[in-house]
C-alpha cells in the first residue's frame, strides 16, 4: 500500500475530514488532498504528527517500505503493536517493546537476553543450542549492543528490579514463591 492510501484509510477510519485532520498536523487541506492523491508525501515533521494522530508507526504510514528489526534482539518488527514507545508516547522504531519500554532500555546483560530469546525460538525446526548459536551471533551486531556503553543507564533498571523484587519478597505472602528475577 502507498502512503496516499494509508493516510486516506486511517483518516477514514478515524472518521475524519481532510480539514480535521490538516487542523490536526498543521497544514491546509489542500496539502492532505495532495497527499491522498499521491502528488506529494508529508514531510519528516509532520510524518511524526501523523504518527502520533494515527498511532501508527512511520514505517507503517510510508506503507512499510523498510523491514524493521529491533535493534536489542533482532526481532523482526512487522506490527505495530510490538515496536517500542519513547517517554513521550512516539514510536521507536528501532526497537520492540520488551527490549524498550517508555523510553527505558530493558537489557544490560546480553546472556540474560539470549536466554529469554532462546526460550521463545525452541520450537521443532530449531533447536535450544541453535538458538543460542544465532542470538550470539547476531547480538553484537546489532546497534544497541554495539553502542551499549553509550545507550545504557548504568544500571538504574538493574537496581529498580532488585529493589522491586526485595519489595516483593518482604511483603511475605503465604504460598507465594520466593522471587528470584
Amino acid at each position: 500500500m502507498d502512503t496516499k492510501q494509508v493516510i486516506l484509510e486511517l483518516r477514514t477510519k478515524k472518521g475524519m475530514s481532510q480539514d480535521e485532520l490538516a487542523e490536526k498536523v498543521f497544514v491546509s487541506r489542500q496539502a492532505v488532498s495532495r497527499w491522498e492523491n499521491g502528488e506529494t508525501v508529508p514531510n519528516t515533521e509532520t510524518l511524526k504528527l501523523l504518527s502520533k494522530v494515527f498511532d501508527v508507526s512511520i514505517n507503517t504510514l510510508l506503507g512499510s517500505p523498510r523491514k524493521l528489526i529491533c535493534q536489542c534482539c533482532g526481532m523482526p518488527l512487522e506490527d505495530d503493536d510490538i515496536i517500542g514507545h519513547n517517554h513521550d508516547g512516539s514510536f521507536n522504531e528501532d526497537y520492540c517493546k520488551w527490549c524498550y519500554a517508555d523510553g527505558t532500555y530493558t537489557y544490560n546483560d546480553m546472556d540474560d537476553l539470549i536466554e529469554v530469546c532462546v526460550k521463545n525460538m525452541v520450537s521443532e525446526n530449531f533447536t535450544e543450542e541453535q538458538a543460542r548459536s544465532y542470538m550470539k551471533e547476531l547480538l553484537p551486531t546489532l546497534d544497541y549492543w554495539k553502542k551499549y556503553d553509550e545507550l545504557s543507564d548504568n544500571g538504574q533498571f538493574e537496581e529498580f528490579k532488585k529493589k522491586l523484587i526485595n519489595e516483593i519478597n518482604e511483603l511475605n505472602v503465604d504460598g507465594m514463591p520466593k522471587v528470584e528475577n
